[in-house]
């Protein structure tokens, strides 16, 4: 099948840094010819595309942010005439500005053997029944797996996000083999499949879940939830969406597909190119998209990389799991603090007597930041007793100060009382800004 792609798979790491390099020329000519941003910080180097001959010359050119998006609104950083894109897509923006991407027929196409290239490492194909329950819309969740998911040949449902209640009954009712979301959602649609004692009644066995980070221990409860083997996928719409990266069966770490992107470590305070294997931010250079490539592109989200090849065969480097972003990385009274570390904590104590649900609420009072953690107490668990509830608070508190190396206020709370998302889970509430 086309979409495979197996000889670029496994083509020697030596032969896809040349194809990566001859890739890399053609789209800094490109985009310095056509994007206007891009050529003004080239210009402000000294630097003209014939300075660069390929992959080896990748840390002299400026990086992009996801500012330049909002700066240069909504077409701004577009490297074809809209005539010829077919397809926009965009997020939302903290200064109200939305963060606009475009798409041609043939990074349509791309983006569709992405997915199918995931699809096909992780085993599915035309005998499954897909049900993608990304929203649809401007985001590019439900499109990107609705074109993969077709391009294997899998009947698809575009359920897109939301009624909970009807997603469970579409599961049970088309058959679905295959579950497309977010992980805070695969894990609340896994609560309401225990609640209403149905998981007798699902068909999956395949969970492809993305759009914001998660704990292996949080994989493990999804997987035993719905009865399925959850692998992660990896995207953001400046890039392309979702397929940048993903897993294969062997789950170690995500296969970025290099034919397409060039991938890099940077330390996120210096820009410093990283040495291999070090922990850092992920930069990524778009080698092959049409409409909106993106050179050195900084995501902010901080993991390391894998240059072993793979057991599965496949050649291209893979991407460890994010711990987090260093823009939603807190600093309180000093100390770097990422969710995911929460999480992974609050998933791995023992017993049943809390959920997975929490949230983080920062704070600033007389000059001095609060940590507040409020984790809802499981159905089996929910107590009026005070000594019982104090207990499980400070085992909590210990347990976040020992991986944390700072003490929150912990705050049980009744279960069902944290606000569900349908799509990413708002985690973090931070009340500081503006206060000093």
């Amino acid at each position: 099948m086309a979409y495979l792609h197996e000889k670029i798979e496994t083509m020697p790491r030596e032969e896809l840094k040349k194809l990566q390099s001859e890739r890399l020329v053609a789209q800094v000519k490109r985009c310095y010819e056509r994007v206007e941003c891009f050529r003004n910080r080239m210009n402000e180097l000294g630097l003209t595309p014939d300075d660069i001959h390929g992959i080896q010359d990748i840390s002299k050119l400026p990086f992009s942010y996801k500012n330049d998006l909002r700066d240069y609104y909504p077409y701004g950083l577009f490297a074809e005439p809209m005539e010829n894109v077919v397809r926009v897509h965009a997020s939302s923006g903290t200064t109200g500005k939305r963060i606009v991407v475009g798409y041609t027929e043939n990074d349509l196409q791309m983006w569709s053997e992405c997915m199918a290239r995931m699809l096909t490492a992780i085993g599915v194909g035309k005998d499954d029944i897909a049900q993608v329950s990304f929203g649809y819309g401007l985001f590019t969740g439900g499109f990107g797996a609705h074109g993969g998911a077709e391009m294997v040949g899998a009947t698809v449902i575009p359920m897109s996000s939301g009624n909970t209640a009807l997603q469970i009954q579409t599961m049970i009712d088309f058959g679905a083999t295959v579950l497309f979301c977010t992980p805070s959602y695969a894990m609340y649609l896994a609560e309401e499949v225990e609640r209403l004692g149905v998981k007798d009644q699902l068909k999956l066995r395949v969970g492809v879940f993305g759009a914001e980070p998660w704990s292996e221990d949080l994989r493990q409860e999804i997987a035993e939830g719905l009865g399925l083997k959850a692998y992660d996928i990896y995207g953001l719409s400046e890039v392309l969406g979702p397929g940048v990266s993903c897993e294969c069966e062997y789950q170690a770490g995500m296969h970025v597909w290099e034919d397409n992107f060039i991938v890099e470590i940077i330390d996120p305070d210096t820009g410093e190119v990283l040495p291999e294997g070090s922990t850092g931010e992920l930069v990524f250079t778009s080698l092959t998209k049409e409409a909106f490539p993106v050179i050195r592109y900084r995501t902010r989200d901080i993991c390391s990389l894998i240059t072993e090849p793979c057991k599965c065969g496949r050649t291209h480097v893979r991407m460890r799991k994010p711990t987090g972003r260093s823009d939603d990385m807190l600093i309180i009274r000093g100390v770097n603090v990422f969710p995911s570390q929460i999480e992974e904590v609050l998933l791995n104590i023992k017993g049943d007597d809390i959920t997975p649900n929490y949230q983080i609420v920062v704070d600033r009072v007389n000059n001095t930041d609060t940590f507040d953690v409020n984790v809802e107490m499981s159905e089996a668990f929910f107590t009026d007793d005070v000594k019982s509830i104090k207990k499980l608070e400070n085992t909590i508190v210990e347990k976040l100060r020992s991986t944390l190396g700072i003490s929150p206020k912990v705050h049980l709370v009744n279960p069902k009382s944290i606000v569900r998302s349908e799509g990413k889970a708002k985690r973090v509430i931070d009340n500081r800004k503006g206060k000093i």
